[in-house]
């Protein structure tokens, strides 16, 4: 969809460097963020045709564009990952991690901060490393931060009241800054300095660091002072050996696998470690627009490795993504030597990003409950109703009115391959003396879409009308009058599954075996029962209070009460008087055994009263 003259005029003028792009509606609302190696050139790639549906969808809604300018590009992808996390704009990819990971957590915002495990990432100011993989390598972290640096893990208030430390300062695993004297603020605060550059895999600077203030500390002769430096450095440098170690054995590589169908995605890394995959995390996208792999790989990327203090050496993906370069460039940075970007195309690495993938594929599956079935039935109704693209969300309504009472609309929504139960709806039709199908449509449709536009200012891809040209009719006239024309709608009517479209005068019947109108009948068919059964509750409940509410001395707390007890009115009506007194007492209780009696015998003949 083309862009207004205005917004593009705009694009037009970007700077020819790097930055970040931000996309705003007319009311200055945020709707996506991008980062670019030249703005000018990055933006102008809007202004063509084959936009992918998300972007086009948003590109619609765009009013003006605004830009914030870098020194790099990998700078950019640095903020542009901050304003994805920080403003989650509508049309950016924000993954969800359904899985917790172990991380080891520094309460910086603490007088004196403490060290502690956690599995919840939690914006409080905190400073969190890892994920550990396995968990084990976080309790040992904590270990050897409390061996070398003295950290605190009690959760105490620390105030220097105490009077005496715990065991962990005569272990020589805590400064003691819960005792007044036994430590002060700037040493503990150095200690915070080195143990964040310690987690943080800096150890070739805290070394150095650490080898400046052993000799300081021998020129000054405090020798005691400049062993203890001296075996600091002894134990990270071994530590930092076995790493190196590790590392010749085998390979520190995220392998990458993404599966996208309906509007949703699922990412999944293979972690290898040390030349072995220790662990398989998930990352979950549910959207309402088709968005592909290659966009979502290029914008979680950046999202996962934010909150991470390991950085492998490489990663390997299953396609090529935007940004690769800068990603590089980034990751490089934060790890403090070279991270390669690759895509394997044969032998092992190429096998690993097939098993990636096929993970990805089953992650899917389970998370969305999808085969590809639901894909195939949304294409061929595109097809068959002439739509832009496949549905991804399909809303259904149906009305009941059994006997001609108590009329109940519902609405079920169809979405990402699947019945969204957690979005069903049912309206209590106002205003309806006698029962008219048409009617109820109308005022359903009137409801349900004035408070959408009113809340959301979205629409459905495909809404369903159970019925005919009437209930069709009925349901367009609601939505002309709220403004809405390019919403698609159909009816369908049951006897002979015939489909109702707007200017086509005649019906459209498809094969039983269409997946296409398989897919409406089940939406139709879930709008019915949720109808029915809303329906039906409410006639039962209105006629248990209805009869009961006859009976002198029974008011609603009683009445609950009989329905609690015996279920519901027939269970009333067929209870003797001996169980009546055990919820009612004795005189109330004969009194409803006899009305209710009196009540069976004029349902059976009217004409016994």
């Amino acid at each position: 969809m083309a862009v207004s003259e205005a917004l593009a005029q705009r694009i037009r003028e970007l700077p020819d460097q790097p930055g970040i792009y931000l996309f705003r509606d007319a009311s200055g609302a945020l709707l996506y963020v991008g980062k670019a190696k030249s703005l000018r050139k990055r933006a102008a790639s809007y202004l063509g045709e084959g936009q992918e549906a998300r972007i086009a969808t948003m590109l619609a809604e765009a009013a003006r564009i605004d830009f914030v300018l870098t020194d790099s590009e990998s700078e950019a992808l640095l903020l542009e990952n901050n304003w994805i996390k920080n403003k989650n704009p509508r049309y950016n990819i924000l993954l969800r991690d359904d899985k917790t990971y172990p991380y080891v957590k520094l309460t910086l915002r603490d007088d004196y901060p403490r060290i502690a495990f956690t599995r919840r990432l939690a914006d409080d100011g905190a400073e969190y490393f890892g994920p550990y993989l396995p968990a084990g390598l976080a309790r040992k972290a904590i270990n050897l931060v409390q061996k070398l640096f003295e950290i605190r893990v009690c959760t105490i208030d620390i105030d220097g009241s105490l009077a005496r430390p715990c065991l962990y300062y005569d272990l020589d695993r805590c400064l003691g800054p819960c005792v007044d004297g036994l430590t002060t603020r700037p040493d503990y605060d150095e200690a915070v300095r080195q143990a964040r550059l310690f987690l943080g895999g800096r150890n070739d600077e805290l070394v150095r660091e650490l080898e400046g203030a052993m000799h300081a500390a021998s020129e000054a002769l405090e020798f005691e002072r400049a062993a203890h430096y001296r075996d600091m450095i002894s134990q990270i440098e071994a530590i930092g050996q076995r790493r190196k170690l590790v590392s010749t054995r085998g390979e520190d590589i995220d392998i990458y696998g993404v599966y996208t169908a309906g509007g949703n995605a699922a990412v999944v890394a293979l972690v290898m470690r040390g030349g072995q995959i220790l662990d398989r995390r998930e990352l979950f996208f549910e959207g309402r627009r088709t968005v592909g792999p290659a966009a979502v790989l290029s914008e979680v990327l950046p999202q996962v490795y934010d909150r991470t203090s390991f950085i492998p050496k490489e990663l390997h993906l299953p396609l090529e993504i935007e940004g690769a370069e800068a990603l590089e460039e980034w990751l490089s940075q934060t790890r403090g030597n070279r991270v390669y970007v690759r895509l394997p195309a044969r032998g092992p690495k190429a096998h690993r990003i097939e098993l990636a993938q096929r993970n990805a594929r089953l992650a899917f599956q389970r998370r969305f409950r999808h085969d590809g079935a639901a894909d195939r039935a949304a294409t061929a109704l595109a097809e068959t109703l002439e739509l832009a693209e496949p549905p991804q969300r399909i809303e259904g309504i149906d009305i009941s009115n059994l006997q001609g009472s108590e009329m109940v609309g519902s609405l079920v929504v169809w979405e990402g391959g699947r019945m969204n139960k957690s979005e069903y709806r049912s309206f209590n039709l106002r205003g309806m003396v006698q029962p008219d199908d048409v009617a109820a449509v109308r005022q359903v449709v009137e409801r349900r879409y004035r408070r959408r536009l009113e809340e959301l200012g979205a629409m459905p891809d495909l809404i369903l009308i159970d019925g005919g040209r009437g209930q069709l009719n009925a349901a367009l006239e609601a939505l002309a009058e709220l403004g809405v024309e390019e919403t698609p709608v159909v009816a369908l009517a049951k006897r002979q599954e015939e489909i109702y479209r707007v200017a086509h005068p005649a019906p459209l019947r498809l094969e039983r075996r269409d997946p296409g109108l398989r897919l409406l009948q089940q939406i139709r068919d879930e709008a019915h029962r949720f109808a029915l059964r809303r329906h039906r509750g409410r006639r039962r409940r209105a006629t248990l209070t209805s009869r009961l509410d006859e009976v002198p001395g029974i008011g609603p707390k009683r009445r609950r009460k009989l329905l609690e007890h015996f279920g519901s009115l027939e269970g009333v009506r067929s209870a003797d008087r001996a169980e009546l007194r055990e919820v009612l007492g004795p005189k109330l209780a004969e009194r409803v055994h006899s009305w209710l009696a009196a009540d069976s015998v004029t349902a059976t003949d009217p004409g016994a009263r």
